[in-house]
């Protein structure tokens, strides 16, 4: 009877792990990517570039990979483009799947997530749309922000769709609700959260997983918000604005939060404070734990690791500094100038960096007693900031400026 229990378990494991969305950030939402066997250290010019794809249009958006294909979403005129490309660097179709935010920054910013035969995206002005992988068609097409009445703050949406389950998760915000869920193969309504309050926010949901809870977490402008993922009930709200140090309605809020145990980060920049919360045992509340005012960072995503917080903080819009800080207290082990701030993520026990100002990409060794660059190299190409998340699978490295999508061999 163990025997066949462990059986049971390794094939459920199998399966849960093989229909694990492909998304921005990586499998959890943490920034962690799970290729092994990567360069430790790269030449003096970079790893080999292996492609460099022009045409996907304008964007601050991720490129994500399976192992058969690249999606790029890219603004061209006032639309939202999608486009599949294979692992030679050719365009296999673009199709338009919305309408760009036109307004202030307007590039596209949604990264897709990838489902099986399924790609997941949201346009600049909240429309969720699924899509057939092969050929691009559209299966189904929600417009969540018109119909939720989300409330905008000036950049408009800048979500990726959260596979949870069944069910596909969107947060537009307003004075209806605050959080949808759609059949993810239908697009009919599931549930729709109650009004937590706030504006649409700039957060991609992720999963929680804490002993015999797991909820999603999403938030609005206002409010971190904890829900059940079969009903969407509010499990527990943290508000996060202060209108005391805050001048405006609502956070400029991009950052996933960052989670482990019972405890839960939540930055953004601005010389707005940074918050360690922790949820209570019962899992019906959440309460402030620490708070410092050193790692602000902007929109560049966080990682723990080993017991300490990395990223860069926030010190004008054009500059930053470095910075590691213990998870349990706040204490700063270090907070370092290196050319400014930009994009954490980390795979095979290293950080890959993109500096936002002038494309400078780093291979750094996490140390919580210095800032260790081991590598470097600035990509030569595309245009406006470089803001895009790095994405790492199949042992490349995938890197995104405005309208060029970069790849290189990172295999060790």
């Amino acid at each position: 009877m163990k025997r066949i229990n462990l059986a049971i378990t390794f094939f459920l494991f199998v399966v849960i792990a093989i229909a694990q969305p492909v998304q921005w950030r990586g499998p959890q939402r943490d920034g962690k990517f799970q290729d092994t066997g990567l360069l430790k250290k790269w030449p003096d010019a970079g790893p080999e570039l292996l492609l460099k794809v022009e045409g996907i249009g304008k964007g601050f958006s991720s490129v994500v990979a399976t192992d058969q294909y690249m999606f790029a979403t890219g603004m061209i005129d006032s639309l939202d483009y999608l486009s599949c490309i294979t692992m030679d660097g050719q365009i296999k179709w673009k199709v338009t799947y919305g309408h760009s935010w036109v307004k202030s920054f307007p590039d596209t910013r949604s990264t897709p997530t990838v489902e099986g035969d399924r790609v997941y995206i949201i346009s600049g002005i909240g429309e969720l749309v699924c899509l057939n992988v092969n050929d691009g068609s559209i299966r189904w097409k929600v417009n969540v922000d018109k119909d939720y009445q989300a409330e905008w703050h000036i950049w408009g949406v800048s979500e990726s769709p959260l596979i949870v389950d069944d069910k596909v998760i969107c947060t537009p915000g307003g004075k209806t609700t605050s959080v949808v869920a759609f059949d993810k193969m239908t697009g009919k309504l599931v549930w729709e959260s109650e009004c937590v309050g706030g504006q649409r926010s700039y957060i991609s949901p992720t999963i929680y997983d804490y002993k015999q809870f797991r909820f999603i977490l999403a938030a609005t402008a206002t409010n971190l918000i904890a829900l059940e993922p079969a009903t969407g009930k509010v499990a527990w709200t943290f508000k996060y604005y202060d209108g005391a140090k805050w001048d405006q309605p609502g956070l400029i809020w991009t950052n996933t939060p960052v989670v482990k145990g019972r405890d839960i980060f939540l930055s953004m920049g601005y010389d707005y404070r940074n918050v360690m919360i922790q949820m209570n045992e019962e899992g019906t509340s959440a309460t402030e734990k620490w708070s410092n005012l050193t790692l602000d960072n902007h929109h560049h995503g966080l990682i723990e690791l080993d017991g300490f917080i990395y990223g860069s903080n926030w010190q004008s819009n054009s500059k930053g500094k470095w910075v590691c800080m213990n998870w349990e207290t706040g204490d700063v082990k270090y907070e370092s100038d290196w050319l400014t701030k930009g994009a954490l993520v980390y795979a095979d026990g290293l950080f890959y960096i993109l500096e936002e100002k002038s494309g400078t990409v780093a291979l750094v060794k996490p140390n919580p007693e210095s800032f260790e660059v081991i590598s470097s190299f600035k990509l030569q190409g595309g245009t406006g900031p470089f803001w895009s998340h790095p994405f790492i699978a199949n042992g490349k490295l995938y890197l995104r400026h405005g309208e060029v999508l970069f790849v290189y061999n990172i295999k060790a």
